[in-house]
């Protein structure tokens, strides 16, 4: 594996990024761990954040301490796992999606990498996108697909340029979203109330499901944006910034929205509105630009991460800008399944982030159990390896996912015979499809070499 093609990019803000998913050279490694507090605090500053907990109390029937409380366990787990991933993005300089090669080998990881690149240029693309779009809408009374196609076109042109205008832009609106969200979090404290809400532990445990599928589908964005660090960067300075600035985004504003879904009021087709029409007026139409903000914020990594995924396919292009077209193709893909999901926003989204969790809880198990497994050694020299092949990873990931989902889903189009049996198991299909694919994982390579230590020495 070739380093990055273009010598110099370094520490440009207003260049195209050259090349793809090759090692970042030493000459363009710069910045600092701290830059990660906003790097993942900005994007989850948005109103996707907030409806996950609007939906704690609303759809799946808990009280306001009850949604709380899942919320600071779902979010703890996705971003424990977030900080251990990040660390490792310095030594090897190349993104996450290629980092699993170690733990799937080289063509099956190509699953994982498809299943990324769809769920981020696409998936995560089109729902912050229409949610960015209504809170345009409500701001100016422009039509929501006119709003559609300015948020949209923001988009692309930040990804498009790459990483070190997408880190720049997370930085200067950072201050912007924190002061506001910190206001409205605030004001819909004071005004929440009590709700006949009396929950039950299967409700709980959807709502901890959904706050991890939230958090957690940023897992494998993770090294994306570690990679450019020096080499030299403490790994646990940059786990704590990482996990950090993504746990305190995550948990305020969905402890806001569980907030303000104890007030009560008249419904609303538009979600923006209804969330800020508990909100004074002034503070109102700056948080619905906070919103707008937020998710150009969250987006501009969807589709530039969803395009190193797609990279990660081994996909060969013969363009110094690769990654940038590609980055482009996704955001045209996700506008159009944007523009077809304005009509029934809120059930998409939540059917979506429990669909996350599904794949991810697999992927993570994988990921962790062969992180454990290879602690104090190196992998360098297998990930550009075409002929690396781990199929434990692959076969593990698959028993995790396909057990899991086959047992204990619990969704409006399949319920499995777990919770259909017991309704109160909730929806456990990512902490079952965590541990079935970590534990198979771990069971198939002793048996394959007899000890975990049996992997290449420290590089």
């Amino acid at each position: 594996m070739t380093s990055t093609e273009a010598a110099g990019y370094r520490d440009k803000v207003v260049a195209v990024e050259p090349g793809g998913i090759e090692p970042v050279a030493d000459a363009d490694r710069h910045g600092r761990p701290r830059q990660l507090a906003w790097t993942w605090a900005s994007p989850n500053l948005e109103f996707a954040t907030v409806f996950v907990g609007v939906l704690a109390v609303t759809a799946f029937g808990l009280s306001f301490t009850q949604a709380a409380l899942a919320a600071v366990v779902g979010n703890g787990l996705g971003a424990l796992a977030h900080g251990v991933l990040s660390a490792r993005g310095p030594r090897y300089g190349v993104p996450q999606m290629v980092l699993g090669r170690a733990a799937f080998g080289y063509r099956g990881n190509l699953l994982p990498a498809a299943l990324m690149s769809v769920m981020a240029g696409i998936g995560w693309f089109a729902v912050n996108s229409v949610s960015g779009a209504f809170a345009l809408t409500s701001l100016t009374g422009l039509p929501v697909l006119a709003c559609l196609v300015l948020v949209v076109a923001v988009q692309i042109v930040i990804a498009f340029f790459g990483h070190n205008l997408v880190q720049a832009y997370e930085k200067y609106v950072f201050a912007v979203l924190a002061v506001v969200f910190a206001v409205a979090s605030v004001v819909v404290f004071t005004k929440a109330g009590p709700t006949a809400n009396e929950g039950s532990p299967g409700g709980f445990l959807l709502a901890v499901g959904t706050a991890f599928g939230y958090t957690a589908g940023w897992n494998p964005y993770a090294a994306d944006y570690t990679r450019y660090l020096p080499k030299t960067a403490s790994k646990r300075t940059i786990g704590l910034y990482a996990g950090g600035g993504m746990f305190l985004s995550t948990t305020v504003l969905m402890l806001a929205g569980a907030a303000s879904a104890t007030i009560g009021g008249p419904a609303d087709a538009n979600p923006a509105t209804a969330f800020t029409g508990h909100l004074p007026g002034f503070l109102a139409a700056a948080t619905l630009l906070a919103i707008t903000l937020g998710a150009v914020a969250a987006n501009v990594l969807n589709v530039y991460s969803g395009a190193l995924a797609f990279l990660a396919l081994g996909v060969r292009l013969p363009l110094a800008w690769r990654r940038a077209v590609v980055a482009v193709a996704f955001g045209a893909v996700g506008f159009v399944l944007a523009w077809l999901g304005l009509t029934d926003a809120g059930h998409a989204y939540e059917n979506f982030l429990l669909v996350i969790a599904y794949w991810i809880g697999p992927w993570l198990g994988v990921l962790l159990a062969d992180h454990h497994l290879r602690r104090g050694t190196g992998f360098g020299d297998l990930l550009a390896d075409r002929s690396h092949r781990n199929t434990a990873g692959f076969t593990a990931f698959l028993v995790g996912l396909v057990v899991s989902v086959g047992l204990f889903a619990n969704q409006a189009l399949y319920t499995g015979p777990i919770p259909k049996a017991v309704p109160g198991t909730g929806d456990l299909t990512f902490a079952a499809g965590f541990a079935l694919a970590a534990g198979t994982y771990l069971l198939l390579r002793r048996q394959r070499t007899g000890t975990p230590e049996a992997y290449p020495p420290p590089q």
